[in-house]
């Protein structure tokens, strides 16, 4: 696959909320809808996974990355798992980042602001404050193709894979994983663990277990795998919640 296996810098992960995953990889499970946010470091940048539901929550997680970065060091690089308002309105929060998603996500944002913005009010975002996140709502400049990969050189060793999934939870998920032992598998909502998956308007049922099956392969079966809400789990978790999608929605 392309991953290299160097040894990001030592991060403390002592912000309050912050959980340490491997060395150099950590995540914080947000607050409001306890959607989980990523960081990865390498030697001279950081990937952060997935920003927030609002700008709140953006400035938060630039706030809690540069002082777990140190040395004036910041996130350089965005990768939204899939273009759903709490994973990526607080995008806005990190000025001149590259960002990334899957094909076609940027068009969807970009065509489906308004939609951002109502779905936010309805899961509880104040009006004023989903209004601004979506007035200021940052695109993807770079799109992973389907079937595809992009690897990010983060320094020092530390290459990390994007991975377009295709249509499944929406209709672009984007996996990110991450080299060491243990490996890191982000999954987005793809994978969710403090509560059943959620399959919206722009989910593709009859593609979500081929997905799992794919984030499987790619993590084996010692990663630990990061869901988009709740705690991290194994591949067995990620097996059996393919299994219950395929009786779910009647798989073949």
């Amino acid at each position: 696959m392309g991953i290299g296996t160097g040894i990001p810098p030592g991060i403390a992960w002592e912000e309050p909320g912050w959980e340490r995953l491997a060395s150099g990889v950590g995540r914080r499970r947000l607050p409001a809808w306890d959607c989980t946010a990523g960081l990865v470091a390498g030697a001279d940048s950081a990937l952060l996974v997935d920003s927030g539901g609002t700008v709140r929550e953006g400035a938060d997680l630039r706030r809690d990355t540069m002082r777990l970065l140190g040395a004036g060091r910041r996130v350089t690089h965005v990768a939204l798992t899939h273009p759903h308002f709490d994973h990526v309105l607080g995008t806005s929060a990190f000025a001149g980042v590259e960002v990334y998603g899957a094909l076609g996500a940027g068009e969807i944002l970009t065509r489906g602001a308004d939609e951002l913005r109502t779905d936010a009010v309805r899961h509880g975002a104040d009006p004023r404050a989903a209004a601004e996140a979506v007035e200021l709502l940052v695109r993807p400049r770079y799109e992973v193709p389907v079937p595809g990969e992009w690897t990010l050189d983060l320094g020092g060793g530390v290459r990390v894979l994007l991975v377009n999934l295709g249509a499944a939870h929406s209709g672009h998920d984007l996996a990110v994983v991450v080299p060491g032992s243990p490996r890191v598998v982000f999954c987005g909502d793809l994978v969710e663990e403090s509560g059943e998956p959620q399959a919206g308007p722009d989910a593709v049922p009859s593609r979500w277990p081929a997905a799992l099956d794919r984030l499987l392969e790619l993590g084996g079966e010692d990663a630990r795998y990061v869901p988009g809400h709740g705690s991290v789990v194994n591949a067995e978790f990620v097996r059996s919640q393919r299994d219950r999608l395929t009786r779910r929605f009647g798989v073949s």
